[in-house]
């Protein structure tokens, strides 16, 4: 047995014993320890924290797991660590998990020249007995390859819309289609999986994990798509390509630097990193220089524009600002629910 195949079946026993409460103290530091000092540690547990359903986002953008005794988000009976997520963590998966889980079902598509397109969306929320209406009957049509900006004023819609295209959430009517499919009453999983091998994801708020470095939160989509040992083999060519990626958008130097140690346009181009690392065919980018000063917002604009010159990108961008818009192909206004053209 390798060291490598050792020291992970060390961490699956750990993390199972802290599944049933039967973590010893010296188990619990040592694991401390691992998760802390070896990269290829946190790896393991970024793949089981995300296989486990354990992972979420809270309106202020940071990870969200189970609270400790302390007030402290962490893993229970870890509350010195304060990582991301809560205990509740899955078995280990068979080293071929990725063979076993199928391809989105894929029916032969409408011919159509849109590879997105929605109709008639509604979408509402309830402040205690009051509905809010947010979308009130959203057509839209995204070509492949186009550059698209949403503008709209602060709280319009325009995430909520954006969030329903990536199949965050569901609409209360109309429907959603990609390549000629209806995506929006897909089962979970299915949907789980377009958004892990199809879209790209870009948040105003970043989401990077704080706990791994720059080059470790890129490859974070690549170790939920495979399974443990799947990735592990590959993990010289993925680490390879995510590096190339972060050469691109200028953080090559940054590799092995924290969240807390990137400045704000530092971490939008890793998030914009992680977003492109699984090779999507569409981004959603969510006010994308929302946080960031002019002279950086521009910079990010370009490297989007760029990817979607080079690679044939589909984008579409939510934001409020016109002059980020006007680098865009096209843009809409969203306005009081509606899309204006």
């Amino acid at each position: 047995m390798t060291e490598l195949q050792h020291n992970s079946d060390e961490i699956c026993r750990l993390l199972w014993a802290m599944r049933e409460d039967e973590l010893a103290p010296e188990d619990a530091e040592r694991l401390r320890s691992m998760l802390l000092e070896d990269p290829h540690a946190r790896e393991l547990y970024v793949y089981y924290m995300f296989l486990s359903g354990s992972l979420e986002w809270d309106s202020s953008a940071r990870a969200k797991g189970r609270e400790t005794g302390d007030g402290r988000r962490g893993m229970v009976g870890l509350p010195a660590i304060d990582l991301p997520v809560g205990a509740a963590v899955e078995l280990p998966l068979p080293p071929d998990l990725e063979s076993q889980i199928p391809e989105p079902r894929t029916p032969n598509p409408e011919p159509s020249s849109d590879q997105l397109r929605t109709i008639d969306l509604y979408k509402s929320y309830r402040k205690g007995p009051v509905e809010v209406p947010v979308l009130r009957g959203v057509d839209m049509e995204v070509r492949q390859g186009e550059f698209l900006a949403i503008v709209g004023q602060s709280g319009c819609g325009k995430s909520t819309l954006l969030h329903l295209l990536g199949t965050l959430d569901s609409p209360d009517r109309g429907e959603i289609h990609y390549d000629g499919r209806r995506i929006d009453n897909l089962p979970a999983a299915e949907r789980d999986l377009l958004r892990n091998r199809r879209f790209g994801m870009i948040f105003q708020f970043y989401h990077l994990l704080p706990e791994l470095n720059t080059l470790e939160n890129v490859l974070a989509p690549l170790m939920i798509r495979h399974g443990t040992w799947s990735f592990l083999a590959r993990r010289r060519k993925y680490r390879a390509e995510a590096k190339e990626l972060l050469e691109m958008v200028g953080l090559g130097h940054r590799l092995g630097h924290r969240p807390c140690e990137l400045s704000g346009g530092e971490m939008q181009r890793a998030a914009i990193t992680r977003a492109l690392v699984a090779q999507p065919r569409l981004l959603l980018a969510d006010e994308p220089t929302g946080n960031l000063d002019q002279s950086t917002g521009v910079e990010i604009i370009r490297i989007l524009r760029d990817l979607n010159l080079q690679r044939n990108l589909t984008i579409v961008m939510v934001t409020h600002d016109r002059s980020i818009a006007d680098q865009a192909d096209r843009i809409v206004h969203l306005v009081e629910g509606r899309i204006e053209e």
